[in-house]
């Protein structure tokens, strides 16, 4: 286990999974004036920074939460900072051999309420060619201009997938594809080289929670694209962890593959080595529900048995400083394909519903007593 894990602290500013605008913007503004730089500004006027730090040869251009319900990437690098204060020589020896300008919520108007899209209901990793947001042309402005060596695309993933069939897939990885076919260009070596090296070290830490994302290539997503135009992209998504909904645990995963990330891009420095390895990695099934009430006997004029797939919807609501989790029903029938992160076999229990049957797409209606 590196110095880096053994020495992991979170920001204690930040101990929720909602970050208010506001509140990173004062933090930002309070305690990394000296590398902050404003790059511009979101639909409704939110201003947008990027920090910059190191000044090593190989440079790292990385951002968080261009879908505004994704802040781990976020607290990823906020908690890198804090740990790095009682890691000590870490940070010294990285930022000598990189340079590393994160972009700090790319689409604050969405994080503010929790949205994946924008203000104008745009996805911003879906706009590389339109550019019919105001945010995402900040960041392909950048990439374009700043002559990167790497880029670190920064991501969460719904709790739908595992890595195996049993674990979550709390942490995957993307190298993305730069056309239809796949090809395995050196340009995604380079990526696969570094995410083989981390999921060398965080094997250590999640052995059976680590997988790789499909690799299907969109035409208008953003990896894809930066890809294409020859500048190695890492995707990493962090997914649902163990009993963990405010994805703490993730949340330290993350911050810990983010630094082992950098470091091998500072050792890597453009090589490919180790590239293989990336194909070793188990792809991402998509497999869960958060619940599944199985063989629930509805009170109906014939005998009718089946399955309720529940799954989370997130929301902020007003006044309130941490998301809100609502359950909905997703499946109505034979669930035998997927699995629940919980189980409830309803065979002696008993359906209790104002209606007489749940209701696809709405706001669980039932218990099960």
């Amino acid at each position: 286990m590196s110095n880096f894990q053994l020495n992991y602290c979170s920001n204690p500013n930040f101990p929720n999974r909602y970050i208010p605008y506001c509140k990173l913007e004062k933090f930002l503004q309070e305690n990394l004036s000296d590398c902050i730089s404003l790059i511009g500004t979101s639909t409704q006027g939110r201003n947008i920074y990027m920090a910059r730090f190191g000044s090593g040869g190989t440079k790292v251009l990385a951002w968080s939460q261009m879908h505004g319900n994704e802040s781990n990437a976020t607290h990823a690098m906020l908690d890198l900072l804090e740990s790095f204060k009682y890691s000590e020589g870490l940070a010294e020896d990285l930022w000598s051999k990189i340079q590393l300008d994160f972009i700090f919520m790319l689409n604050p108007d969405g994080s503010q309420v929790w949205t994946r899209r924008n203000a104008l209901n745009i996805d911003l990793n879906r706009d590389y060619n339109m550019l019919s947001s105001k945010e995402f042309p900040y960041l392909k402005n950048v990439a374009e201009n700043g002559n990167y060596d790497y880029a670190l695309n920064l991501h969460e993933q719904r709790t739908l997938f595992s890595s195996d069939g049993v674990h979550p897939a709390t942490l995957s990885f993307l190298a993305p594809a730069e056309d239809v076919d796949r090809t395995l260009t050196d340009t995604r070596k380079k990526a696969m080289a570094v995410i083989s090296r981390i999921v060398e070290k965080m094997k250590l830490e999640i052995p059976s929670q680590i997988a790789r994302y499909n690799d299907e290539f969109y035409p208008t997503s953003t990896g894809d694209n930066f890809t294409k135009m020859g500048l190695p992209t890492v995707l990493y998504e962090g997914g649902h962890f163990p009993e963990d909904y405010l994805r703490k645990g993730t949340r330290k995963c993350f911050t810990i593959a983010l630094y082992e990330g950098l470091v091998a891009i500072a050792d890597l420095a453009g090589s490919m080595d180790g590239w293989e390895k990336y194909l070793e990695i188990p792809e991402n099934k998509e497999d869960h529900y958060d619940i599944i009430y199985r063989n629930v006997k509805l009170d109906i004029n014939y005998p009718c048995v089946l399955d309720i797939a529940v799954q989370y919807k997130e929301q902020i609501l007003e006044g309130q400083d941490e998301i809100t989790f609502v359950p909905v029903v997703v499946e109505v029938g034979d669930c035998g394909k997927k699995k629940g992160w919980k189980e409830v076999d309803c065979r002696d229990k008993k359906f209790i519903s104002k209606d007489l049957f749940p209701k696809l797409d709405e706001v669980q209606n039932f218990q099960i007593l």
